[in-house]
C-alpha cells in the first residue's frame, strides 16, 4: 500500500478530482452518488494509473534524474512494477465501468479519451510524452478532461463563458507541463528522450509557458468570474524570472517547479472562493 500511495503522487490528487467535482456541482447543484463515485475515481484510481504507468515505463530515465525519488516522482524497484500496473487496472476498471454506464454517448467518449490520454502519455508504443508539443497537449488533457466529462455527463450547456474557462484551463495545463519539462532538459537528452523542452530549448520553452499563462489569464476575462484572471499572475511571477535560463542551467527551474506544486493549492483556494461567489447567484 505504501508503494502504491507513493506512486500515485498524493500531492497532485486534488488537481484531477477538483475539476470534476467543481464542474459537476456547479452544473447540477447537488451531491449525489455519481458525484461521489466520480470524485473518488479522479482522486485516487485515475492518479494511480497516470503516475504509476509513468513510473514504470520511465524507470531507466528516472534513475538518471536527480529530482526523482520523492514528491516529484517515485523510483521503484523493477520487482514492484507488475504490482503497480495490475493495481492501477484493478482500481480503474470498476469505477470506469460504473461511470460508463451513466450519461450519453458523448460522456462515454470523453471519459474514454481521458483514460486513453492517461495510458498514451507513458505506455510503450505510444509514448506521447516523447512527442514534442503533443506531450504538453496530452498532459493538459489529463487535468481538463475530468471537468469536460462532468459537464457532458450532466448535459450542461456549453456557453461562451464555459468555453473560455476550458480554454484558459487548457492553456494553463500546457504552460505548466512545458515549464516542468525545462528542469529535465539535460537528463532527458542524456537518456535519449524528446520533449517540448529538448526541442525548443530552455529559454523558448519558458517563453512558451509564460505566453500560455498570459493567454489563460486573458481568456478568464471572458468567463462569468473575470476577476479570476488574476489567478494567472502568481504563475507568471513564478516562471518569468527563468526566461533567461540556458539549457546548461535549466535544472535551476526545479526551484520554481517545487513552488508550482504548492502554488496550485493557493490557486485552488482562490478558485473555490470565486466558485462560491458564482454559485450564490453572482455573475452570469
Amino acid at each position: 500500500m505504501k508503494i502504491l500511495f507513493v506512486s500515485s503522487r498524493p500531492v497532485s490528487w486534488v488537481n484531477t478530482a477538483y475539476p470534476f467535482a467543481a464542474a459537476y456541482f456547479l452544473a447540477t447543484g447537488r451531491i449525489d452518488w455519481i458525484f461521489v463515485v466520480g470524485t473518488v475515481f479522479f482522486l485516487i484510481p485515475y492518479n494511480l494509473a497516470m503516475y504509476g504507468i509513468n513510473d514504470v515505463f520511465d524507470y531507466e530515465s528516472d534513475l538518471l534524474n536527480a529530482r526523482k525519488g520523492g514528491i516529484e516522482g517515485a523510483v521503484l524497484e523493477r520487482t514492484h512494477h507488475r504490482l503497480i500496473l495490475v493495481s492501477a487496472a484493478v482500481a480503474v476498471i470498476p469505477f470506469a465501468a460504473v461511470l460508463l454506464s451513466q450519461g450519453g454517448a458523448l460522456a462515454k467518449v470523453v471519459l474514454l479519451i481521458s483514460l486513453f490520454a492517461v495510458v498514451a502519455y507513458s505506455a510503450p508504443g505510444l509514448r506521447f510524452k516523447e512527442r514534442p508539443f503533443l506531450d504538453s497537449i496530452t498532459s493538459s488533457t489529463h487535468f481538463v478532461s475530468p471537468a469536460v466529462y462532468a459537464l457532458v455527463l450532466v448535459n450542461a450547456p456549453f456557453t461562451p463563458g464555459i468555453w473560455a474557462f476550458l480554454g484558459a484551463f487548457f492553456l494553463w495545463g500546457m504552460g505548466s507541463h512545458a515549464f516542468g519539462a525545462v528542469q529535465d532538459i539535460v537528463p532527458d537528452r542524456e537518456g535519449g528522450l524528446a520533449s517540448i523542452g529538448t526541442v525548443l530549448g530552455a529559454r523558448a520553452t519558458v517563453a512558451f509557458s509564460v505566453l500560455s499563462y498570459v493567454g489563460a489569464g486573458v481568456l478568464m476575462l471572458f468567463t462569468a468570474v473575470p476577476l479570476a484572471a488574476v489567478l494567472a499572475v502568481p504563475y507568471l511571477i513564478n516562471t518569468a524570472p527563468y526566461l533567461r535560463v540556458s539549457d546548461e542551467t535549466s535544472e535551476q527551474a526545479n526551484v520554481a517547479w517545487k513552488r508550482f506544486l504548492w502554488l496550485n493549492y493557493l490557486s485552488g483556494f482562490l478558485a473555490t472562493m470565486a466558485l462560491i461567489w458564482l454559485a450564490t447567484g453572482h455573475g452570469s
